[in-house]
C-alpha cells in the first residue's frame, strides 16, 4: 500500500493546537496584565514622591545657602565698625566735629543726588518713591497741616 501525505484537514490534534491559543497561555497573559496593572500605580507614586524629594533637597539647599548670608549679616551688624560706616554711607551721618559734604554734579536734575529720583508729594503731605526719612517727615508735615 502506498502511503499518501497527510492534508492539511487530515492534521494531528498536536499540530492544530500548537497554532491556537491554548488555556494555560491566556491564564498566564491575564496574570502578566494583573501584576502589571498592579504595580503601574505604585510604580508612578514613587516615581511622584522621588521627584518631589529632590525638589525639596534643592529648595532646602538654597535655603541653608540663605541662612548662611543671613547669619554673615547679622555678624558683620554685630561690629560697630560696619555700622558707623554703613551709618555714613547711607544715612550721611557725620562724627561730632567733622563737616558734611554733599557736592551736587551740575549736569544732574535738582533733587537726583545720589541716584534717587526726585521727591514727588501729593496734596496729602505723602511722599512716593522717597526714602523712608522723607516720607516720615511728609507724615509729620501733614499731621502738623491739619492743626
Amino acid at each position: 500500500m502506498a502511503r499518501r501525505a497527510p492534508s492539511a484537514p487530515d492534521a494531528s490534534p498536536a499540530a492544530r493546537a500548537r497554532g491556537r491559543l491554548t488555556g494555560r497561555a491566556a491564564v498566564l497573559g491575564l496574570a502578566v496584565c494583573v501584576v502589571v496593572l498592579t504595580l503601574a500605580y505604585p510604580m508612578r507614586s514613587y516615581l511622584a514622591q522621588r521627584n518631589e524629594i529632590a525638589h525639596l533637597t534643592a529648595q532646602q539647599r538654597a535655603q541653608r545657602g540663605q541662612v548662611t548670608a543671613l547669619e554673615q549679616h547679622r555678624r558683620q551688624l554685630d561690629d560697630p565698625a560696619y555700622v558707623k560706616a554703613q551709618a555714613r554711607k547711607r544715612l550721611q551721618y557725620v562724627m561730632p566735629g567733622e563737616i558734611g559734604y554733599v557736592v551736587i554734579d551740575p549736569g544732574r536734575q535738582a533733587g537726583s543726588q545720589h541716584g534717587h529720583r526726585p521727591i514727588t508729594v501729593s496734596p496729602r503731605g505723602s511722599t512716593r518713591d522717597s526714602p523712608w526719612y522723607s516720607q516720615l517727615w511728609g507724615t509729620v508735615q501733614g499731621a502738623d497741616a491739619r492743626r
